[in-house]
Parts: structure tokens; sequence; C-alpha cells
């Protein structure tokens, strides 16, 4: 053993090191446990764990839980492109905010990717893996915020979702025209005050 291998069973210190084969290896140990356990139930350091590495390595390559995340599930954006606006915007604008903020997004070239994601999720096994980030890391976010009265915060997130996943489809899966050609700026005026409803509006009561 020379001076610069490192003692068997104990991880490097210093510059994180890896391999292709690591980096995929924390992916898989990743989407694994972000299926089992949710987002926030996750950690980074779990996840270095189940995949024997430093969680230094997993920074390295991937950088925050959420672009770790959003790598394990074939998402290329960084859900904080849509998340860090949000946390800036008053409540009452949340619901022309949202989509003004991801329909130029889906829109773009990286919107393009995100759809061939989503439509291999939905062809394989992985959409409980979509499930969870609509769940965990967008109603942490924005659930809390509108969480009046208490409790409701995750059922108005997910009526907002609903909305925007049919967008989604009929926009860039289904390509139903003329939705898929309306200006964005039509469609955001058009839904803006519905998700502004369900986030903040009163919700009939359950029976």
């Amino acid at each position: 053993m020379t001076a610069t291998q490192p003692r068997p069973g104990r991880k490097p210190r210093g510059r994180p090191t890896g391999t292709s084969d690591t980096k995929e290896t924390i992916l898989t140990c990743a989407r694994d446990l972000f299926a089992r356990n949710g987002f926030t139930n996750t950690s980074v350091r779990a996840i270095a764990s189940a995949a024997n590495v430093d969680p230094a390595l997993v920074h390295h390559y991937f950088g925050t839980k959420q672009q770790l995340f959003a790598a394990a599930v074939h998402i290329p954006v960084d859900p904080a492109m849509v998340l860090g606006p949000l946390r800036d915007t008053p409540i009452d604008q949340l619901g022309h905010t949202l989509p003004s903020l991801l329909l130029p997004l889906w829109d773009s070239e990286l919107g393009a990717g995100f759809m061939a994601a989503l439509r291999s999720m939905l062809a394989g096994d992985e959409v409980n893996l979509m499930r969870i980030f609509l769940e965990d890391v967008i109603t942490t976010e924005v659930g809390a915020r509108v969480d009046n009265p208490p409790g409701t915060g995750r059922t108005r997130v997910q009526f907002v979702a609903s909305q925007l996943i049919g967008v989604v489809m009929a926009r860039y899966i289904l390509e139903l025209e003329p939705f898929k050609s309306l200006p964005v700026h039509q469609i955001v005026e058009t839904i803006g005050p519905n998700l502004q409803r369900y986030l903040t509006g009163e919700l009939p009561a359950s029976n």
C-alpha cells in the first residue's frame, strides 16, 4: 500500500474523486431511496451511504438535493429555476407567476428534454418519482405558504398540478391545435386566475 492510497474500508478525504460508474451508482441509489422514502425523507447522506461514497462526492457531481433528484428522474431542468423565483413571489401573485415561469421554460430547448423525459416516465416505471416530485418538492416549497385553513396546502397544490399537467398533455404531448400554438401570455392570462383560486380561494367543504 502506497502513501497515496486510502486504507481499505475508509473513504478518502480531500478533493472528491470518482468515476462514471460511481456517478451512475449514486443515481441508482438516489432513485431507489427517493422512490421508497420520498424527497423530504431522503437525505444526501443516506444516498451517499447507500452508494458507499462520501457525501461530498454526491454534491461534487450533482450539487443540491433538488438537482440530484432532477438528475435521478432525468429532468434536464434544475428545479431551483422555478422554485427560487417563487419564494420571492407574493402569495396573491403565485397563480400568475407559476405558469409565467413554466411555459417559457417548457417551450425552450430545455423543455424539449423535459418532455422527452416525461414521455419516457409515462411509458415506464418511474411515474412514482414524478408524483414524488409534485407532492414533496413542489408542496414543500409552495404548500406551506397557502396552507389556509391549516391542512389544505397539499390539496391546493395538487389542484394546481392537475391544471398544469393538463397544459403539458394538451400542448406538448398530444399537441392539440390551436392550443399548441397559442402564445404563452394568452395561456398564462387564462389559467392564472384559476390557479390563484386553487391556491388562495375558498375550497368547497368535503363531505
